[in-house]
């Protein structure tokens, strides 16, 4: 849900929140987090992630600017090399999107095809409840029917056992 007072984007940008917020056009965008079952997915993913490839960089919940008025919190950033400053401004190699009982496809859409247009080469979202794994090229979100997810060059991969164990 947005916050109804518009903040600038210095304001937004040295303020910390709790939950973390997401900027977009000038307004403050509450993300769903906090449930088990979306903590348990983010917590499995980052371990799986952190343990397979340690060269990578696993990031929970960075900020991360995807167009000049507009600052995304992916659930998890896989990046191939530190950022320069305190955000991520460039693509992230994987952006990972974890679903919330109260998230709404029209707003995660909206958020997969910001990190497309960043120029982010492979984003996964993942439901938590139905055990699915999504990929989405070409601005299509398409689910995994196998029990692997993974990028191209380099490649990462997760299972389904990694991503959704209890």
């Amino acid at each position: 849900m947005a916050v109804d007072t518009l903040v600038s984007l210095e304001e937004y940008l040295n303020t910390s929140y709790s939950p973390d917020m997401e900027y977009v056009d000038g307004v403050l965008v509450e993300r769903n987090v906090g449930e088990w079952d979306h903590g348990m997915v983010q917590s499995n993913i980052i371990f799986a992630l952190m343990q397979k490839y340690p060269s990578v960089k696993v990031l929970p919940g960075v900020t991360t600017k995807v167009a000049e008025t507009r600052y995304r919190v992916p659930d998890v950033a896989v990046i191939l090399r530190k950022p320069e400053g305190r955000f991520i401004t460039e693509a992230p190699y994987i952006a990972i999107e974890i679903l919330s009982e109260e998230d709404r496809v029209s707003r995660l859409i909206e958020k997969l095809k910001e990190y497309a247009a960043m120029g982010a080469p492979n984003i996964w979202v993942f439901d938590p409840r139905l055990k699915q794994m999504f990929v989405f090229p070409s601005h299509s979100l398409q689910e995994i029917e196998g029990d692997t997810i993974s990028t191209g060059d380099p490649r990462i991969e997760l299972t389904r056992a990694e991503i959704f164990q209890d």
